[in-house]
């Protein structure tokens, strides 16, 4: 038997003992305990320390607003987790635990733990499984309502589980048990145990996070959609902040009475207790019939306080009335605070309550009703009364009737929990002791700091609390910010309560990563989308890359072939015979309706209105400060029919840019834009020749140039799949991109392979296009721009219309687009033509200049070139097109690369390759 368990009493069952680690000690305890609890039980005194101040700390409460013993543990599974609180966490057989000074360590853990969603919807849902909260239940639930009651405890009962109350003349026990029996029995009722209301949103729209039985290593987040809401969600008993009151043995008056009623723990032998009210007369009470010496009970409401403690590395005393009495256990009960996260996040109001000295709920922004302790009243009775009121008012609000709730019981003689009250936030100290008066013990924040705060000019109570800390840590203030705001407001020579709380945010209690994210990590992080033809690809031996969200073939190796002579090699099958690649993942919306032709004349810097049916037209987009925002081809497919081409990447930008002109510009335009990337397959056919395939797949087409020029389309049946036959061309080649129902794209990927196979032909990936765009200088949108870059900066102003208003076009008439120190987009060409310039490096005029050196402009893209005979790089230059045939140097890190600057256009200028 551990020397600070009792005997006999509490809930936990000594039947079934568990053994566990702390710092590397064997220890042990009981099924039920918490690991605070058995920690007690082990004699133990320092848990951590304070974050900055580097001094022992123990435990001061026994739930979610424990400022210091945070821990991290690792559950049998392996799974580590990082601070968290060692009064929330079930002991369980092997746990291993480790305290916390300061932060914690993430162990990437997650393949072994199992973390899940679902989506509920009731008519009523209780927030808080105590007294009020089960009396809501219970009528609630009689109504024939859906109920879900939820409770972050192991069991039902609340503050009840950690006293000796009784009702109807028995333990509360047996009325707990009754009445989750009956809960469990109703069929419209849900409890959800081990679980957190963590955020209140707008629509009776609350989250809730359930950790399993497995602690740490299962759980599930659910998404709540209520009728109406009950917070029953009780209260927090509020510290008192006195010089040195941080120190191991000083708990609150509940918690103390919690651990030795609950848990069958004594937190310590020989107690002084200091109290504003009537909770801490019976927390002695409890303390003393649990075998706990009571040395004296310090009533501020008789002028009698604790002005100090004494002690090393745990209280060995305390000095009231300038007398020294000894004890191990200092049990402090400043008065409760009303639990008004919840509420507060739900946009309902708060007032200070001058009768229990604290903040209580005012007005409710939504359909949400307050039980309890909650709305500030403390009495066991009123509780019982107040959460069966609203549970029937509520379930009556959702159109049920007024049901049969059981009568509620009758509480013993131990009628209030807290009494009358004086308001006491702070003991007066002098000066120099204020260093040592914590506010904030997670944060280590003292009065010296609340002190600073004012003396520098902080009036409001957000800026006192981003000038302290105060309220930042994991608790969120729990256990401090009534105190904090309380002495600020004494500092201002303001009343209690004038300061007013800050902001209360979600989440109410910290909740890990991996609960968020659910099942979607690792594989499942973010959604993997494939082309029709990937498997094609895959089977083939391609290396894939991820495109936005798409897996794009990279390249095809050949046996052990590596990256670049792949890249060669198929960029040599383009330039040289026929090559293809699957294009499927540009983005495409089809635009109809009347006014299509005027809204992309808005859209676009070039006109599109006078584009004819059966021909395509490339064109770029600006943001309204005449930024490229994205370019694409689009082509007319009828009179009031567009389908427009964007990159792969900003395809859901593009359109949601779309809608918000004609949604909220434009409205008079008759417009329908659909989103068809994955409506069609595409198919790029490249190379000289590429003609020859296409007349082999599809005979009743003239392809040759003067029936089927430049930017047009046409229909056609390839394998017998109706297709449209685009000529486009991102590679200066001879080129075609056929368009066919997705569901069709492998069927017609390897009909056009048949018919290329004796041409040789090549499938190439995403590398060998970017070499092939970079050797005609081809700009790619966020490679080559950032969005401060300009159509006039990529040597495309021809594309800029000076005679029609478009997005950005006010910004064009500006000086700045056509400065000409701009930089601006060029070729480089190394000295040594095997250097290959990094993209992204920065590039200076004089590489001998003193750091830092003024840089001139930065690569954006660079690679290895066949068809050129060496390695050549994209950059953007200021004034770079004056700079034509200068030398500019990227220093690296252990060389300095010289280049020349050179036209953009490195391949076939003249474009004489384009047609065949």
């Amino acid at each position: 038997m551990n020397a600070s368990r009792l005997s006999a009493g509490g809930r936990i069952d000594r039947n079934r003992p568990v053994t566990f680690t702390f710092d590397d000690v064997l220890l042990s305890g009981f099924q039920g305990d918490t690991l605070a609890s058995a920690l007690l039980a082990n004699g133990l005194d320092v848990v951590t320390r304070g974050i900055y101040s580097g001094r022992p700390r123990g435990i001061m409460t026994a739930g979610s607003d424990e400022p210091n013993a945070r821990v991290q543990v690792r559950w049998t599974s392996g799974v580590s987790e990082s601070t968290l609180r060692a009064t929330e966490i079930e002991l369980v057989e092997g746990l291993e635990a480790r305290s916390l000074h300061g932060k914690g360590r993430l162990e990437v853990e997650s393949a072994r733990a199992r973390f899940d969603k679902t989506y509920a919807h009731c008519d009523v849902l209780i927030v808080g499984g105590g007294p009020a909260g089960m009396a809501a239940a219970l009528a609630a639930g009689s109504t024939g309502a859906r109920v879900i009651l939820v409770d972050a405890d192991i069991e039902l009962g609340g503050a009840l589980l950690g006293t000796r109350r009784h009702l109807d003349g028995q333990p509360a026990s047996d009325w707990i048990a009754l009445a989750t029996a009956t809960l469990e029995a109703s069929p419209g009722v849900r409890i959800l145990l081990r679980a957190t209301a963590i955020a209140y949103h707008d629509h009776q729209y609350v989250l809730v996070a359930q950790r399993g039985p497995a602690a740490g290593t299962e759980g599930r987040l659910w998404h709540v959609r209520a009728g109406h809401v009950v917070l029953a969600t009780g209260a927090h008993e509020r510290p008192i902040v006195f010089p040195d009151n941080d120190r191991p043995g000083i708990m609150l008056a509940a918690s103390a009475r919690a651990y030795v009623c609950r848990y069958g723990v004594r937190p310590g032998q020989r107690a002084v207790v200091f109290t504003t009210n009537d909770s801490g007369l019976t927390a002695a009470r409890d303390l003393a019939a649990a075998g706990v010496t009571i040395a004296e009970v310090v009533d501020a409401r008789e002028n009698r306080m604790v002005t100090g403690t004494a002690g090393s590395d745990r209280v060995e005393g305390v000095f009231v009335d300038g007398r020294l009495i000894d004890c191990d256990l200092v049990a402090v009960s400043g008065g409760w605070n009303p639990i008004v996260h919840l509420f507060s996040q739900s946009r309902g109001t708060l007032r200070f309550d001058d009768r229990i000295v604290a903040y209580v709920p005012d007005r409710p922004f939504q359909g949400t009703r307050v039980a309890g302790a909650a709305g500030g009243r403390f009495a066991l009775a009123d509780c019982l009364r107040d959460g069966a009121a609203a549970g029937a008012g509520a379930a009556a609000d959702a159109g049920f009737g007024a049901g049969q709730a059981p009568g509620m019981p009758i509480a013993d003689g131990e009628d209030s929990v807290q009494g009358p009250i004086r308001a006491l936030w702070m003991v007066p100290s002098s000066a120099d002791s204020w260093a040592t008066c914590f506010v904030d013990l997670e944060r280590d924040a003292t009065v010296a700091e609340v002190h600073a705060a004012v003396d520098a000019g902080m009036r409001s109570i957000e800026h006192i609390k981003r000038f302290t800390t105060i309220g930042t840590g994991s608790d969120q203030g729990k256990a401090s910010w009534v105190n904090a705001s309380a002495i600020a407001a004494t500092l201002l020579g303001a009343a209690d309560g004038s300061t007013g709380m800050p902001t209360f945010r979600p989440p109410y209690a910290p909740v890990s990563f991996a609960l968020l994210a659910g099942r979607d990590r690792g594989d499942l992080h973010d959604p993997i989308r494939t082309t029709s033809i990937h498997s094609w690809h895959a089977a083939h031996g391609s290396v894939f890359e991820d495109v936005g969200q798409w897996q794009r073939p990279r390249y095809f190796p050949r046996g052990s072939e590596s990256m670049t002579d792949a890249v060669g090699r198929e960029c040599l099958a383009a330039r040289t015979g026929v090559a293809i690649m699957d294009a499927s993942t540009l983005g495409k919306i089809d635009l109809q309706g009347p006014d299509t032709g005027e809204f992309l004349n808005r859209v676009y810097t070039n006109a599109l209105a006078t584009l004819p049916v059966g021909s395509c037209r490339y064109g770029v987009m600006c943001s309204v400060d005449g930024m490229i925002f994205d370019d694409g081809v689009t082509s007319r497919l009828g009179e009031n029919h567009f389908l427009m081409t964007t990159t792969t990447g900003n395809a859901a930008a593009v359109l949601e840019w779309l809608e918000e002109w004609l949604q909220t510009e434009w409205t008079d335009l008759r417009v329908r834009a659909t989103s068809v990337t994955e409506q069609w397959a595409t198919v790029a056919v490249v190379g000289p020749n590429s003609r020859a395939v296409l007349r082999a797949l599809a005979p009743s087409v003239a392809f040759d140039a003067s029936a089927f020029p430049f930017m047009t389309w046409r229909t056609a049946k390839i394998a017998n799949v109706p297709a449209r036959i685009f000529r486009i061309s991102f590679s200066g080649e001879l080129a075609y991109e056929i368009n066919v129902p997705s569901w069709y794209g492998p069927a017609v990927w390897e009909a056009v392979m048949a018919a290329g196979a004796s041409f040789g032909i090549t499938p190439y990936g995403t590398e060998a296009m970017h070499v092939l765009r970079a050797e005609k200088g081809y700009p790619i949108i966020g490679q080559e721009t950032d969005g401060t870059v300009t159509p006039q900066d990529l040597g495309m102003g021809w594309i800029v219309s000076k005679t029609k208003w478009f997005i950005g076009s006010r910004s064009h008439r500006r000086s700045d687009p056509t400065r000409p120190d701009r930089k601006q987009l060029v070729a480089l060409l190394p000295e040594d033509p095997e250097d290959l310039l990094p993209e992204g490096a920065q590039l200076v005029v004089d590489p001998d200049a003193p750091v830092p050196m003024p840089m001139v402009g930065h690569v954006t893209s660079s690679y290895r070139s066949v068809a050129l005979g060496r390695s050549f790089a994209l950059a953007l230059v200021r004034a770079g097109r004056e700079r034509i045939g200068a030398t500019v140097y990227a220093p690296l890190g252990d060389r300095t690369i010289a280049a020349t600057i050179a036209r953009p256009v490195l391949y076939d200028p003249e474009n004489l390759r384009r047609d065949g």
